[in-house]
């Protein structure tokens, strides 16, 4: 079996896991694709037409180099060519390429049965099965208000998309023809957005306010945007009402969410809400081996001990290293090896290694909130504003950078002693202020996922 072949498979289970695409476009422009060959980092994939390449390489092309990024652990361009009328005839292949034998071994949907449960998501995954009527053997989907809504949270990379579109695939495959939608909060601001824009806001509501289940996942995208988080109001409302089930993932729960409506954050505590914490060791192990077997890539007991020793608080991070090291298996043909785990996920841990917090960072970020520049913090300016604007900044170098006060006065060209007392005045002021906490604390929630 072609390598790469089995490599596209998984960019195709990517693509179609994708919230940027539908389940129409997925299957009218990206599945029919045909895998050909990677050479000098260059991805050639076949389609029928000049029309389907046209489109698919306007629409599709970054879908697909974020697929194959994710897939493969390094950039790769995108070339569609026309099996029929290609421009270099040395690019076809006299055969059809291969195809893998063995569809549902690399299936592109991400479901209950390839969900690795462990102590750390237990809950999270028995309350989906729950909602999506899995255990059901009625044939019907019954709505239980005591778990509507539905909110998962936890930190990034922990499973909460793959409950989500685990959900969808039962529902649909339960009821094919039910009006579900999935969507993300990023894309239910951006529809209104242009439903606005068009005038077509009447068509925005149809769409949403009919749907029969309501998935939506980083809903916290929506926190601190009025006219967004007023539509996501009533829809919410029409919904319950209307006993259709909505099921919500957050990054935090719903009571952290800052600068989110207190009618909101109310409605999202009428159901369950649950959390889902990084797996532990003999998750991280389970998870390891599952992905390995999936791409194909014989890996021992100590190698897979090893990723799952060294990467502990993001399974994204653990499948990440094994789809890098089947990445090297095809480039280079070298096979895996404790040595090479090692090195990859030495890469993997400084890719994903948060960008250092440094004075000038919290400086240029509490400019941008309190609309000052950075040279009015460090002026002698005593303009309202920009005094506070200087106060959180002497808070959170204190808070965040963990600087002294002598370190502080001097970074400011200020009196080290006037820092003791700036520092103590915002903290008594936020105790008071809770837009002002609002504010600081979405700072500081900035400064640190960067």
């Amino acid at each position: 079996m072609d390598s790469f072949n089995e490599a596209f498979q998984s960019v195709l289970k990517y693509c179609e896991a994708d919230p940027s695409v539908s389940e129409i476009g997925f299957n009218k422009w990206i599945k029919i694709l045909e895998p050909f060959k990677l050479e000098n980092n260059t991805a050639f994939l076949l389609t029928d037409s000049e029309f389907t390449k046209k489109t698919t390489t306007e629409v599709y092309e970054d879908v697909l180099k974020r697929a194959f990024l994710e897939v493969l652990g390094f950039d790769v361009d995108i070339r569609i060519l026309v099996k029929a009328k290609a421009e270099n005839t040395d690019d076809i292949p006299q055969e059809p390429a291969p195809t893998v034998s063995s569809p549902t071994k690399y299936s592109s949907s991400l479901t209950f049965d390839n969900f690795v449960k462990g102590k750390s998501n237990e809950l999270a995954y028995a309350f989906s099965i729950a909602v999506a009527g899995k255990n059901d053997t009625s044939g019907e989907l019954s709505t239980n208000q005591a778990f509507n809504p539905l909110f998962i949270y936890g930190d990034s990379g922990l499973g909460k998309t793959h409950l989500m579109k685990a959900i969808e695939n039962e529902v649909k495959k339960k009821k094919p023809d039910i009006n579900l939608i999935y969507t993300t909060g990023e894309n239910f601001m951006n529809e209104l957005v242009k439903a606005i824009e068009y005038k077509q806001t009447i068509s925005f509501h149809d769409k949403y306010r009919n749907a029969d289940f309501l998935l939506v996942d980083d809903v916290q995208s929506i926190a601190g945007k009025e006219r967004i988080q007023e539509e996501f109001f009533h829809t919410f409302n029409d919904l319950y009402n209307a006993g259709k089930q909505i099921v919500l993932t957050s990054d935090i729960a719903p009571s952290k969410i800052s600068k989110l409506e207190n009618r909101i954050r109310s409605r999202f505590s009428l159901g369950v809400q649950v959390d889902i914490q990084p797996p532990d060791f003999e998750t991280r192990m389970a998870i390891v081996k599952r992905k390995a077997e999936v791409l194909d890539l014989q890996l021992t007991d100590n190698i897979s001990r090893i990723i799952a020793e060294k990467i502990k608080a993001n399974i994204r991070q653990l499948e990440g290293t094994v789809n890098k090291m089947k990445a090297l298996t095809i480039y280079t043909n070298e096979q895996p090896s404790i040595s090479m785990a090692q090195r990859v996920i030495k890469e993997i841990m400084i890719e994903n290694h948060p960008a250092e917090i440094t004075v000038d960072r919290i400086i240029s970020d509490v400019a941008t909130a309190f609309k000052v520049t950075p040279d009015d913090i460090r002026s002698t300016n005593r303009r309202a504003n920009i005094s506070l604007a200087r106060k959180i900044t002497i808070y959170l170098l204190k808070e965040v950078k963990g600087m002294t006060y002598i370190q502080i006065g001097n970074e400011l060209n200020k009196n080290h002693s006037t820092m003791t007392i700036h520092y103590q005045d915002v903290a008594e002021l936020l105790k008071k202020n809770s837009d002002l906490k609002e504010t600081v604390d979405d700072i500081i929630k900035n400064l640190k996922d960067v």
